[in-house]
């Protein structure tokens, strides 16, 4: 059995209510779900929140799936993207105080992990500054194909939009965030002059968006 035979059985299964192929389902698609609400809104337990939220939502709308559809990840990142963005304002007062936290100087002698979680944690607000600076139909367009490896038309099929609409929108979020990048660059080399000193194992917002894997998509 190819993929797509495995796929198209899987869909079937799901579509008649079969509660072992949505366990499947669950266990083959639950981390990708994850990682792309994480990317959305910037804080992993919403980002788990989310992920719950999915499944239930594909579960209860499981008779709408078509049946000659390939891959059903296309499907459960569209319905990600949404309860993200629903989700999204809600996190406003949770982002300032994590942002509050990230001013507090680092212990020296805290555990590698317990400082690989905040270094994280730093990126992942940098970036998430950057992702808020875009319209959120870019912002979604770029966490699908860059982040979710999802191709123009998987991306298109997720947000319910033309093939063409993806990819301008992807060519315009790539066009602002190295806008942002020049800028947060200039920004941080002005303050190095101004005041040269670092919290140890900080993430500079110009190190973030150097780590933002943006790409032209060529599917």
């Amino acid at each position: 059995m190819t993929v797509r035979d495995s796929e198209e059985d899987l869909r079937e299964r799901v579509r008649a209510g079969e509660r072992d192929a949505f366990a499947e389902l669950y266990d083959r698609y639950a981390r990708q779900v994850y990682q792309h609400a994480l990317w959305l809104t910037g804080d992993w337990s919403t980002a788990e929140d989310i992920m719950s939220e999915t499944f239930l939502a594909a579960w209860r709308g499981r008779e709408r799936l078509h049946a000659d559809e390939g891959s059903l990840r296309p499907w459960l990142l569209g319905i990600a993207t949404h309860k993200a963005e629903n989700t999204r304002r809600g996190l406003r007062r949770r982002m300032a105080f994590l942002a509050r936290q990230r001013q507090q100087t680092v212990v020296a002698d805290f555990a590698p992990e317990i400082a690989g979680r905040i270094d994280d944690t730093r990126r992942l607000h940098a970036v998430q500054a950057a992702l808020g600076r875009l319209k959120r139909h870019e912002r979604e367009v770029l966490t699908l194909c860059v982040w979710s490896g999802l191709d123009y038309r998987q991306t298109a099929e997720a947000l319910g939009v033309p093939v063409g609409t993806v990819r301008s929108r992807l060519s315009r979020a790539r066009a602002k965030l190295a806008r942002f990048a020049d800028e947060a660059a200039a920004d941080e080399r002005a303050e190095r002059i101004r005041e040269p000193r670092f919290t140890r194992g900080e993430m500079t917002v110009e190190a973030a968006l150097a780590a933002l894997p943006v790409r032209e998509e060529t599917a």
